[in-house]
């Protein structure tokens, strides 16, 4: 599977953002999706993830409430709106994948639990 992320950008702190991801080379509808960022000296951190119906998301305590995650599995994309920026959200954003069984219903949060991941994007969140 290849992913490719696009959509950051430099916002001011309080700005909306809405990063994408396309998948390509598997079958989308069996892919858990992720996002995840990191910032300079930091490891990279798990921000949000959701099923492969889209029927159940999961998400970091510091994006609660500010950010979402969504896809859409007849474009192969799925997507992150992040509202109410923060300058600690500033960071290389990351979409990864993971195909697991139809009988397998976690919600993966680790960077382990993923084997594809896209080149990232860049968000910068000015105060």
């Amino acid at each position: 599977v290849q992913l490719q992320a696009s959509g950051g950008g430099l916002v001011q702190a309080g700005d909306s953002l809405r990063l994408s991801c396309v998948a390509s080379g598997g079958t989308f509808s069996r892919l858990y999706m992720g996002w995840f960022r990191q910032a300079p000296g930091k490891d990279r951190e798990f921000v949000a993830g959701i099923r492969r119906s889209g029927d159940s998301t999961s998400y970091a305590d510091s994006v609660k409430g500010r950010f979402t995650i969504s896809r859409d599995n007849t474009k192969n994309m799925v997507y992150l709106q992040m509202n109410s920026l923060k300058p600690d959200d500033a960071a290389v954003y990351y979409c990864a994948s993971r195909r697991l069984i139809l009988t397998d219903v976690r919600h993966l949060s680790t960077v382990f639990d993923y084997d594809s991941w896209g080149q990232g994007t860049q968000v910068t969140v000015s105060s």
